[in-house]
């Protein structure tokens, strides 16, 4: 495909982490002599609080060249909201490719009204599947690989996914793990946190730990024995905390409190990358942590039943232990006896796969 104009949608934050390596490709390839163009289209508002105003600068990556404006809360509004606003932003920009990435609404919203557009789609981070109907993101996931032309995978287990639902093999393209890539190119770029020194911390020797998932927080009782159950395994060791507002008015509506427990402000993206790279383990409910963790090596347990990319508990350094205090004890024992599993890297977890993803396209 020459003379390409691509459009890439980002729908929520997480989005960028996995955007910005594209857009530096993208510019190699402007660099080596390739006529290739790109937009990036942000569905929801520039005021949009979780977009510090340091992140694309973070990110080093541009800004999205236009905001959408679309943030209700209900489904069905914002389903609306996007499909009438991005049709009439490709009436006003042409395109010959819209890039969709992960399995939010924007993204499904968006792959929809470009394939009625008559436009190709390519979805980064396809096949990816939990086989649960009942988890919201499960219909984004497989009506935007339906409707997607061609899908870059991240393992071999979307692949397979992908294989035995049907899909045109000649359409899927395994390129690994974009999320390494950002990675691997920010990891000398992280900034360590003046808090390091304020609670005297050393790196490798504290525990992160990140909350996010609404089901397990509305759970008190749950979540206090799961707070227990870390003070108890993790003796004096620091537990870093970032928090948004209502998880820390949760802890403290139910007294979780320890000497040793840390809350902070939600961080920056290289601020964040610090924490997670230095950490002795990590105790998450996200995905895009536990694959990080991998890469680097860092012993991580998941407070979910699901990962998104289970290389990372095969192959890699993860743990599933659901929100069970007892398992999520037998993991911390575990790790706190030097026993914890190596890890091995994932195939093409290597820091290129947006290389692979753009030198895919100039193929086509």
């Amino acid at each position: 495909m020459y003379n390409m104009n691509i459009t890439i949608i980002a729908g929520a934050r997480p989005n960028f982490m996995k955007i910005a390596p594209l857009t530096r490709a993208i510019h190699s390839a402007q660099e080596a002599g390739h006529d290739i163009r790109f937009r990036l289209v942000y569905t929801g508002s520039e005021a949009d609080k979780s977009l510090e105003p340091s992140l694309f600068h973070d990110l080093d990556m541009p800004r999205p060249n236009v905001f959408l404006g679309i943030e209700s809360s209900d489904f069905f509004e914002r389903m609306g909201g996007i499909l009438i606003a991005f049709a009439r932003d490709l009436e006003q920009h042409p395109t010959d490719l819209v890039i969709v990435v992960d399995d939010m609404t924007p993204t499904m919203a968006c792959s929809l009204v470009a394939k009625k557009k008559g436009l190709k789609v390519a979805h980064l981070v396809a096949g990816i599947r939990s086989f649960d109907m009942d988890m919201p993101k499960e219909l984004n996931r497989m009506i935007t690989d339906g409707l997607s032309d061609y899908l870059f995978t991240a393992g071999m287990v979307a692949n397979r996914n992908l294989n035995q639902t049907g899909t045109e093999q000649a359409n899927v393209h395994f390129v690994g793990n974009l999320l390494m890539d950002a990675l691997r190119y920010n990891y000398h770029r992280f900034v360590r946190p003046q808090e390091m020194d304020t609670w005297q911390l050393d790196d490798h020797k504290y525990v992160l730990l990140t909350l996010n998932r609404r089901a397990l927080l509305e759970d008190g009782e749950k979540l206090k024995s799961l707070f227990d159950t870390i003070f108890a395994k993790v003796g004096n060791l620091p537990i870093i905390v970032p928090v948004h507002e209502y998880v820390e008015k949760r802890l403290e509506t139910l007294g979780i409190s320890s000497p040793n427990l840390h809350l902070l402000a939600p961080q920056s993206y290289l601020l964040f990358g610090y924490w997670v790279s230095h950490a002795a383990a990590i105790i998450t409910d996200s995905g895009n942590i536990a694959e990080e963790a991998t890469f680097l090596g860092i012993p991580c347990i998941t407070l979910n039943r699901y990962a998104e990319h289970p290389e990372t508990v095969t192959m890699g350094t993860n743990c599933l232990v659901g929100d069970s205090p007892e398992e999520l004890s037998e993991a911390l024992e575990i790790w706190r006896k030097g026993e914890w599993k190596s890890g091995s890297l994932p195939e093409r977890w290597d820091g290129r796969a947006a290389e692979r993803i753009v030198q895919t396209l100039l193929d086509l």
